[in-house]
């Protein structure tokens, strides 16, 4: 009897002390996520607090929020920069971002498609040829690309931003596509074919509906990259009312190398909202799946 007893209470023990391993593990757990994200959300909130306070309590200033928040930076954003309303430089960046989007969303998909379902000769050297473009570092073809539009007397202008996205030189979401059009049915291909369809009626009714979330990732990280693009614009752009939102905002800086950091951060925070609506736009079709892909019923 007393035998058993003691198994019970050694079982008891064992559980409790297992239940106890847990919920310090879970607790470990919560707190290192709380910590994680505490760390990823602090610039956001400096950012916040920093755009109520004057220019002269931004630097060097521990404090995340002012003591007496000021409504002045947001104000003088209104004023313009250099007498160019800053809706010029969030035009210039719309248009360059958007225009990067098309182009991206044409241009690789059409050679993704190329790709993925068309065989011809040379097919795999070729996209390993392009897979292999994405080891070349941007510096290395910066110079002759610069001194290539110079010649066509096309620097000042969008076209050296943009022509790139319209030619499919972004390997990385071409390759996105690829594997994602390769795990569509073939019998999909064959069944249009029978009904008399041609390479860009599959293409266009039938492969591009259901590449939807691929189409919709690259939209969202083309549309990031292009709207905080700094280089580009500060290569290939000089007059200041072709400035897109990345380059507006360095001119906050005197030619004596004082900075108006309260307007800066000010419009920083105001040229996070199209990013963030942009995206939550379009998040819900990350997590389509292939469910869509045609076979139901």
């Amino acid at each position: 009897m007393s035998t058993t007893a003691t198994k019970s209470v050694t079982g008891g023990t064992t559980e409790l002390l297992a239940v106890g391993r847990r919920r310090t593990g879970s607790l470990a757990w919560h707190l290192g996520a709380l910590a994680v994200l505490a760390v990823v959300l602090y610039p956001v909130v400096w950012v916040i607090g920093a755009s109520f306070k004057p220019s002269k309590d931004i630097i060097g200033s521990l404090d995340l929020f002012p003591g007496k928040p000021i409504l002045a930076n947001f104000k003088g954003l209104a004023d313009g920069i250099a007498d160019i309303s800053i809706l010029t430089f969030f035009q210039n960046s719309l248009f360059y971002a958007l225009g990067a989007v098309v182009g991206i969303l044409v241009s690789c998909s059409l050679t993704a498609y190329a790709f993925a379902r068309i065989r011809f000769a040379g097919r795999n050297l070729l996209f390993s040829l392009m897979i292999g473009t994405l080891l070349l570092p941007y510096h290395v073809l910066l110079i002759p690309q610069y001194v290539m539009f110079q010649k066509l007397e096309l620097i000042n202008t969008y076209v050296p931003l943009l022509i790139g996205k319209y030619l499919a030189t972004e390997a990385f979401f071409v390759f996105l596509m690829v594997q994602f059009m390769r795990n569509l049915p073939r019998e999909l291909d064959e069944a249009a074919r029978l009904d008399g369809c041609g390479h860009f009626r599959i293409y266009w009714s039938i492969v591009l509906p259901l590449c939807r979330p691929a189409l919709i990732t690259s939209a969202i990280f083309t549309f990031i990259n292009a709207w905080n693009d700094f280089m580009g614009p500060l290569i290939y752009l000089n007059e200041p009312s072709k400035y897109t939102v990345s380059l507006g905002m360095m001119m906050f800086r005197d030619q004596e190398g004082v900075a108006n950091y309260g307007g800066m951060i000010a419009m920083s925070l105001v040229a996070l909202l199209p990013v963030l609506l942009f995206f939550l736009a379009f998040q819900r079709y990350l997590i389509d799946g292939m469910a869509t892909s045609g076979l139901k019923g």
